[in-house]
Parts: structure tokens; C-alpha cells; sequence
């Protein structure tokens, strides 16, 4: 991890010392923290034990966390109106790890491939850094840490936390994600939309089948299933703005069991993302509508069944460059990279909807070491990626509640 206090200024106008020498005393402990969740993953909405231990953490600081309905809480550190919010996820996948550690998942057929381990105790290592400043300095403002179940399932649950008013008097929100892609002590942002919308499709067909030397005499089922396939991502490409990225990608279809009986049921399914949240709700409105102009020639019953997903996550201009500022100031000058925009989906984006903010992709790549993918049973993140990620957002917190006060003052201003 690299020294910040070598590549910063130790202080900046109403700011306290970089936080790295502030961490150091801290990093054993949250890499055994991290160490815990990982051996023992939890599903969306199981997340028990990893929420008794977040708030076993949060109390042994002397904070009071509040739990929400079943799992996940927040807490909120220092004094005043909330100045800014925070979020982490903490729900694992439903993948069996194959990284071969020795702090490997325990449980069967579950594992945090997604690197949301490392989000929540970045998290926790934020809330200890500020208790510790707000017990010394008194922080001026109050800093709302949440630490959210369910990201993994759809529609996310966010939405759930959203319910339970947890964003009430939040003015802005910021979250990060593990990025394999991007070396330890880097961080990778993007103004605009970082990830994509993301709504599953399935559509079941059903027709009088028959032998396959008389399709003149069926519904050739498989033969509009393939027309289904190729002509409904090829319709919207031209009825939707293409710089929206409007992209459906199947990844299931089934029908028949024999090569020369033409099938009377199948059923094909995948995913609708876009990277614009206007053209994902066009696109949503005109999928039912293109579907049945495909299947209406081969006289088919079509049942589409569309699930939304999540909206686009859009980093707000003002918080994107706060994330920014608070990267180099923590890890260097040369600390942030322009990442691409991700066509996977985020539950993160329901807060966005409601209040402006911003997700950055945290370095989770050893310099010179192998480039691991998300979601795959053999991910492993560079530990070391911990304290980056405490500096840098616990850096923000802090510019985030001073540019609070100052738009409280004067109006928006630029971080």
C-alpha cells in the first residue's frame, strides 16, 4: 500500500492529517476481519452472522449501530445534520471457491467471488478511522455508514434499506466496488454511467408441434425461438438510440428432444442491460411490443415475462471529482484511472436515484500479478487494497461533509 503521507500534503484547508499513518495501527486487525467474512459467506438476505459481526465491530468502537429488518444496519459517526452517506454490500454468491487459501469459504456452495468482504470491511475500517478523528477532532458534521444485504439478487436490496428511510436526510451517497483490472493503490472512476442497467427476460412459446417433414403443417416453435433470438436485440438496436447501449444477450434456451419432432413447448431466457436510464425504460416498454411483432408470422402463443432489474449506476460530476481529489491527495498523483463502463448490474444505482453520489472501483490487482474476474470461484483481491480503500473513502467523508457545509453556506460548490 503506499505511504500517503510521503505522496501528500499532510494537511489540506479544513481537513485533517492524511489518513494513512492514522490507519496503520488498524490494518492487522481489519485483514483478520475480512479474513472472518470471508471463511464464512452468507446469501442475500442471510447475511445473520455477517451482520452480528459488522455490529459486534461498530460497538466495540463505541458507536451505536442500528440493525435493520433482518440483516444489514448502519451507523451513523460524529456530530450534527448528515453531512454525507456510505454504503457497502455484504451478501456473497452462490459459487463454491476454488482459490485454495487458508481462509477458503467453509460453506458449501457459497463464497464472496464478488469482493464484497473487502467492501464491508473497507467500511468498517472507515467507521473506525472517523470514530477515532471524531473523538479527537469532533468532526463537524455526521457521517451515515451503511451496510446494505442482498446486492446479489434482483431488483437489489437497496431498495428494502430505501423502505426503511435509512437515506432519509442523506444529501450524498458514496459506495466503491473491487477492480481486478486495476493495480493495488489505484483506484478507477468515470463521470456518467459506470454500470448498467440489468432486467432478466423469459419468454415461453407454446404451438402445435409435428414432424419435422411437415412444418407446414405445425407452429414451428424452434424456428421462431431462433427468429425471437436474432431479430428482438436487432429491432431495438434501431429503435433505440445505439449510443445508449442497449444490449439483450440470451443465455437459456430449450426446446424439443429430438432431432425430427418439431416441439409444442420451449422456453429461452437473458438479460436486457443499458447504459441509459432513459433508453432502459424505452427499451422496457417497447421489449413486450417487439417480441410479438417477431413471433406473430409463425402464429405462436408467446408469454414474456420481464423482470426489472436495476437502473444504471450515474456518477455525479461534483462527487466523481471528490472521489478523485481524495484518491490522489491519499495515494498519489498518479493514483486515478479512467475505468470503463460496466455492462454488469448494481444495486447501488436505487440510491442514485434518489440523491446524487458516485462509485469508485477500487485496485484490487497485485502489481505484476495475475488479472482475476469477478464472480469467478477462483477470484482472490490483494489485501492490501483494505487500507487503500479506508483512505480513500475515509478522505472523502471528510471532503464530503466540508462541501456540505460550504453548499449550506454559499450553494453547490465544487469539491
Amino acid at each position: 500500500m503506499p505511504d500517503a503521507s510521503s505522496s501528500a500534503p499532510a494537511t489540506e484547508a479544513g481537513l485533517p492529517p492524511a489518513i494513512g499513518p492514522l490507519l496503520k495501527r488498524y490494518l492487522p486487525e481489519l485483514v483478520g476481519f475480512r479474513r472472518d467474512l470471508h471463511r464464512h459467506p452468507e446469501l442475500s438476505y442471510q447475511e445473520f452472522r455477517t451482520t452480528d459481526r459488522i455490529v459486534a465491530a461498530l460497538e466495540e468502537m463505541g458507536l451505536s449501530p442500528v440493525r435493520l429488518a433482518d440483516t444489514g444496519c448502519y451507523v451513523d459517526i460524529g456530530h450534527g445534520p448528515i453531512a454525507v452517506g456510505l454504503r457497502a454490500d455484504i451478501d456473497a454468491l452462490p459459487i463454491q471457491e476454488a482459490t485454495g487459501l487458508e481462509y477458503s469459504s467453509v460453506n458449501d456452495g457459497v463464497a464472496h467471488s464478488c469482493g464484497h468482504d473487502i467492501h464491508t470491511t473497507v467500511m468498517v475500517g472507515v467507521a473506525r478511522v472517523l470514530a477515532d478523528l471524531h473523538r479527537t477532532a469532533h468532526i463537524a458534521g455526521t457521517v451515515r455508514v451503511v451496510f446494505q444485504p442482498a446486492e446479489e439478487q434482483l431488483p437489489g436490496g437497496a431498495l428494502g434499506v430505501l423502505r426503511q428511510g435509512v437515506l432519509e436526510g442523506v444529501p450524498r451517497m458514496f459506495a466503491l466496488h473491487c477492480e481486478p483490472k486495476v493495480d493495488v493503490g489505484r483506484v478507477g472512476t468515470r463521470i456518467g454511467a459506470i454500470t448498467s442497467a440489468s432486467d432478466t427476460v423469459r419468454i415461453e412459446l407454446s404451438g402445435r408441434g409435428g414432424h419435422t417433414s411437415r412444418p407446414h403443417l405445425t407452429q414451428d416453435l424452434v424456428y421462431a425461438m431462433a427468429q425471437i433470438a436474432v431479430n428482438v436485440p436487432a429491432v431495438l438496436s434501431r429503435r433505440i438510440d445505439v449510443r445508449s447501449g442497449v444490449a439483450v444477450v440470451w443465455g437459456q434456451m430449450h426446446a424439443g428432444v429430438a432431432p425430427n419432432a418439431i416441439p409444442a413447448t420451449g422456453f429461452m431466457s437473458g438479460t436486457l442491460r443499458c447504459l441509459d436510464a432513459d433508453a432502459w425504460h424505452r427499451a422496457g416498454a417497447l421489449l413486450d411490443e417487439v417480441v410479438h411483432q417477431v413471433a406473430t408470422p409463425y402464429e405462436v402463443d408467446v408469454q414474456l415475462e420481464h423482470v426489472r432489474g436495476v437502473p444504471p449506476v450515474v456518477n455525479g460530476e461534483t462527487e466523481t471529482t471528490l472521489l478523485e481529489n481524495a484518491a490522489r491527495a491519499e495515494l498519489g498523483e498518479d493514483a486515478v484511472v479512467l475505468v470503463d463502463q460496466s455492462m454488469g448490474g448494481e444495486d447501488f444505482a436505487w440510491f442514485l436515484q434518489e440523491v446524487p453520489g458516485a462509485m469508485m472501483r477500487l485496485g484490487t490487482r497485485t502489481r505484476g500479478g495475475h488479472t482475476y474476474d469477478l464472480h469467478q470461484s477462483d477470484y482472490i483481491a490483494d489485501e492490501a487494497a483494505i487500507g487503500c480503500g479506508v483512505q480513500v473513502m475515509a478522505s472523502a467523508a471528510l471532503r464530503g461533509i466540508r462541501l456540505h457545509a460550504r453548499e449550506q453556506a454559499e450553494g453547490p460548490a465544487v469539491p
